[in-house]
């Protein structure tokens, strides 16, 4: 209880939700229309793509396969962008924050072997801008993602045509940003002695593809969520809680919140006045100041228009430390590195993060 007390104490977004829930409880009465709130197909999808996710990442699939890309490499800039452009495929089908909790570790682990702990900072900031922007091609690829493919019940091809010009501009984009990065040559010594599990990677991507079939919508939720529960309590029963319970947590209680907010009338009236034409924008700068999940699930009962409330809050992602959750673990797995210097980390992200948000926000408002 102590672990999980001091846990929601450091989890902001969370206490911010759950008060934000209860004060607007006072305004609507809680009913039977509460249960409508809930939208269970998003929750039981993220918490199975966390818990099989989990499960393929301690197989050693993603360090497997990072090792093996980055003995490639034979110049500080080409391991730099073997390892953000790691975090950018990656987050499409794992999600930006686990992509991020996989290879940021890995990264200042590689670096500070390769003698290049000064690039530690950069490619960290590049790595995080990767894992936001990358994962926006998918539905899969991050939470509102999630949300606004389910809540407007977008096609999966429509969602990919959506979504892949800001990411082919974002590739682009960060691609560049890693030209920053010296040519010095390195020669480094790939330590570690984890292997594949060949058995355990079978089980979870079989269950992985059960989970993409779901998001496609072949499968039914209540289907996968009781197959992967089932195989899981079968073959790794401990896997069942490997999962953000906190964030499906923060997600309840912004629905609450939404589902009431929509329900009072005045607030409905402002919101869908100041939204209409604005998606875009709007979606931007709210994930400034509380984050892009929350953003999108507020937003999301005030507009019809998801492809730019789909943009707005995936490039919202950008810019300060809390417009993606995301972006907050890449910060927190920097400060235990050691030697760490949070005022220079700040200094690259904010600059880099401000910098692709500006760019961004002008050639889609501009094209859109």
């Amino acid at each position: 209880m102590r672990k999980v007390l001091n846990a929601i104490r450091h989890d902001i977004i969370l206490v911010v939700a759950f008060f934000a829930a209860v004060i607007s409880c006072f305004f609507v009465r809680p009913d039977s229309a509460y249960a409508g709130y809930i939208d269970w197909r998003t929750l039981a999808l993220l918490y199975c793509l966390m818990v099989v996710v989990a499960g393929l990442r301690r197989a050693g699939v993603f360090s497997s396969l990072a090792r093996a890309l980055c003995k490639r490499a034979s110049t500080t800039r080409q391991l730099g962008l073997v390892l953000v452009m790691l975090c950018f495929v990656s987050s499409m089908l794992i999600t930006n924050d686990v992509s991020l909790l996989t290879f940021v570790p890995f990264s200042i682990m590689v670096l500070s072997i390769a003698g290049q702990q000064k690039q530690i900072i950069p490619v960290i900031v590049f790595q995080t801008i990767a894992a936001n922007m990358g994962s926006m091609l998918t539905p899969v690829g991050n939470p509102q993602n999630l949300y606004i493919y389910s809540y407007y019940d977008i096609p999966a091809a429509e969602f990919l045509r959506m979504s892949f010009p800001v990411w082919i501009v974002s590739l682009i984009i960060t691609l560049l940003l890693c030209m920053i990065l010296p040519k010095d040559e390195i020669n480094h010594e790939m330590r570690g002695t984890e292997t594949l599990n060949r058995k355990a990677f079978t089980v979870y991507a079989l269950l992985f593809g059960v989970c993409i079939l779901t998001v496609l919508r072949v499968i039914n939720w209540p289907l996968m969520l009781a197959a992967i529960v089932l195989v899981l309590a079968v073959y790794d029963r401990k896997m069942l809680i490997h999962a953000d319970f906190l964030l499906l947590l923060t997600f309840v209680c912004f629905f609450v919140f939404s589902g009431n907010m929509a329900r009072i009338e005045a607030v409905y009236e402002v919101l869908s006045t100041a939204i209409k034409g604005h998606e875009l924008l709007l979606g931007a700068a709210l994930s400034q100041v509380i984050s892009n999940v929350p953003a999108t699930l507020l937003l999301a009962g005030f507009t019809d228009n998801a492809r730019e409330l789909l943009l707005g809050v995936d490039i919202g992602g950008l810019g300060t430390p809390v417009a993606s959750l995301a972006s907050l673990i890449s910060i927190k797995l920097y400060m235990v590195a050691k030697n760490a210097n949070l005022g220079r980390f700040m200094k690259w992200f904010l600059v880099a993060n401000f910098g692709m948000l500006a760019v961004l926000l002008l050639i889609f408002a501009i094209f859109l």
